[in-house]
């Protein structure tokens, strides 16, 4: 009663990065509130399952098994969820902010009138104080997310209904192992406790899952481009320093929607979220939800001919000058420097 929840995104019996994030997560927000951390495991080929979650401090692991729960569909998954948590109670629920996730959240939200918010960049536990009310609310979940076009930051919370559920881009969270890991307990279900017949309505007779061919995430360098480049062209520059030496190239929105890149290269809110070793930022401004996405990279290096851009406040060097010939700089002395 009153735990925090993960559910699992699981393909060919191997858990999603993203979901492993949010037990890293769920793990520390469940030591602060002294709740225990449970995950929902739904589909087929779950055996490797426990040993898989287990080490990132999994309390209890529901799992329910039959074919009919894959691949997704919304009605089976969403009525698990919702029979589960109607007995179960938890105060948290936590799914990423991939396209199960985000088919599946607000119908479970929606169902137990809790409310979800979307796409978060950062969990906290906190107490509120509603002075309309005269009322203290206790160990609440702060929902943190870029608002109204990123010009602010906001926190939400949701004092009253329960779950509070929130989704997670992958990447957004660490990964990592519980220092508290043990051997959790397994609880199966019949799935035909929780479903009915309608919820199979719909069946899935082809599949087909196209893998992208560009991976900006697993980079330990990434030289990124903004819509200060200027042109799809100037951007063959981040590629020619990226052969160079070794990395990947990426693109802000802006850039995406001016065309001088491709929508899987988009690093941000609304794109992918890095971690690198070295993140070479040109022509980038440095808007809240672009900076979301690659904050946490080790060693940060600014290039721009705008001296009061904001990525500059976060970047460790900052090259003031145009990429037309920083880039080409850069690459000539590090070809001297590396032979």
């Amino acid at each position: 009663m009153n735990n925090l929840f993960v559910y699992l995104e699981i393909e060919d019996g191997k858990v999603a990065d993203v979901s492993l994030e949010l037990l890293t997560k769920g793990n520390s927000l469940a030591k602060e509130l002294n709740c225990k951390l449970e995950a929902l495991a739904l589909g087929v080929d779950l055996k490797t399952v426990p040993e898989q979650v287990f080490p990132y401090g999994v309390d209890v692991l529901h799992v329910f098994e039959d074919d009919r729960l894959f691949p997704y569909t919304t009605l089976p998954h969403a009525s698990v969820l919702v029979n589960l948590f109607k007995k179960e109670q938890p105060q948290i629920c936590l799914m990423g902010a991939t396209i199960i996730g985000r088919d599946l959240g607000p119908r479970v939200s929606s169902a137990l009138g809790s409310g979800l918010t979307a796409d978060c960049t950062s969990l906290e536990i906190g107490d509120h104080e509603d002075k309309k009310q005269n009322k203290v609310y206790e160990n609440l979940l702060y929902q943190i997310r870029p608002a109204f076009g990123g010009n602010i930051v906001a926190w939400i919370i949701n004092p009253d209904q329960r779950p509070q559920m929130a989704t997670v881009r992958e990447g957004v969270m660490k990964k990592e192992f519980a220092l508290n890991s043990k051997q959790g307990e397994v609880k199966e279900y019949d799935l035909n406790d929780f479903v009915s017949e309608e919820d199979f309505a719909v069946t899935v007779i082809e599949r087909h899952i196209e893998k992208s061919k560009v991976n900006i995430k697993g980079a330990p360098i990434i030289i990124s481009g903004g819509y200060g480049v200027g042109s799809k062209e100037n951007f063959d520059l981040l590629y020619d320093l990226a052969s160079v030496i070794g990395g990947e190239v990426g693109a802000s929105r802006a850039a995406v929607d001016a065309g001088f890149a491709d929508h899987d290269r988009q690093i941000g809110q609304t794109g992918i979220t890095v971690r690198p070793k070295l993140y070479i930022a040109c022509g980038i401004s440095g808007q809240i939800q672009h900076i979301a996405g690659m904050q946490e990279s080790a060693i940060i290096v600014a290039i721009n001919n705008d001296k009061a851009a904001p990525i500059n406040s976060i970047a460790d060097y900052v090259i003031t000058g145009d990429i037309e010939k920083v880039i080409p700089k850069m690459i000539k002395y590090y070809k001297q420097n590396t032979k």
